[in-house]
């Protein structure tokens, strides 16, 4: 793979997830957040499950306990939080939030499996969280934090820890194409059966929302997921991360485009945040931690 092509997989991987965040609007509109996350990550899975018989392989049961634990953290705990927040807040907070993942998957990896922490990271982890205060709190006089967002941060949470697990537990003698279908069908079972059991009814969204949902699942789930894993290959962890401020800046310009700009308080936390995160991720010849976000 030429490094041209390796650079547009990181970048359409990026520009796919901070889109995400703009596609979920409509789509929590009209589904429960539970159901969205479901359907989702059915076709996802279906998608995965294909590819991996077409290239003549399969999931071994040998791995069932990494890809239940990986399944729930990564598909089913993110994504319900992931859905459940973006009903009360916007899709621009949303990826500010989220941008901070590579921090906090350094933080997590340092309190639970020993990873050192550079002294960037020290240093950047409460630049970036002051710029993700800054933009959930905003600058009036009572200052409030919304239910979304702090969905969306326990998301965060959520995909560091996985990012965490992938590293301990992800086989290293099965496909990543075999592994990730694996994944995205635990999560996707957990999802239904938790839509089930809420009574939640799998509807038939309308035609935008239908789009938008199908959009999250093909280009910024198994495309993307696909795309990211090729870059890293060849890229590495540490420069692969810089792409991932594009996320929020992806965000923000699809939210101006739909005649929402940014506020100046969101402008002024995503400096800080891609600033912070840039900081920490700026190459190293041994990347601490292999953070790989997605929505």
């Amino acid at each position: 793979m030429s490094l041209a092509f390796t650079y547009f997989c990181v970048l359409f991987a990026a520009i796919q997830w901070g889109a995400n965040f703009n596609l979920a609007i409509p789509v929590v509109a009209e589904m429960p957040p539970v159901v969205a996350g479901a359907t989702r990550y059915l076709l996802a899975a279906l998608i995965m499950l294909t590819l991996t018989y077409i290239r003549g392989e399969h999931v071994p049961l040998r791995h069932a306990r990494a890809y239940v634990v990986l399944g729930l953290v990564g598909v089913f705990g993110f994504n319900l939080l992931f859905f459940l927040g973006m009903q009360s807040t916007s899709a621009v907070n949303g990826a500010l939030i989220m941008a901070l993942n590579p921090l906090l998957t350094a933080l997590i990896a340092w309190a639970t499996i020993g990873e050192r922490l550079h002294m960037r990271q020290w240093l950047a982890f409460p630049i970036g969280l002051a710029g993700v205060a800054i933009v959930v709190l905003g600058a009036g006089a009572h200052l409030e934090i919304s239910h979304g967002d702090i969905l969306i941060f326990l998301a965060s949470l959520s995909w560091a820890a996985y990012n965490v697990c992938v590293k301990k537990m992800m086989p290293t003698d099965t496909s990543g194409i075999a592994s990730t279908a694996a994944i995205m069908t635990v999560g996707a079972l957990a999802l239904t059966l938790v839509a089930l059991l809420s009574g939640e009814h799998f509807v038939m969204p309308g035609q935008h929302a239908a789009m938008a949902l199908l959009i999250m699942t093909i280009g910024g789930g198994v495309l993307a997921y696909l795309c990211w894993n090729a870059g890293i290959r060849r890229l590495g962890a540490g420069r692969a991360a810089i792409f991932l401020n594009l996320v929020p800046v992806t965000s923000m310009v699809i939210a101006a485009m739909e005649g929402v700009p940014p506020t100046a308080i969101q402008l002024t936390g995503a400096a800080l945040v891609i600033g912070a995160v840039s900081f920490a991720s700026w190459p190293r010849q041994q990347p601490a931690v292999n953070a790989t976000p997605t929505t």
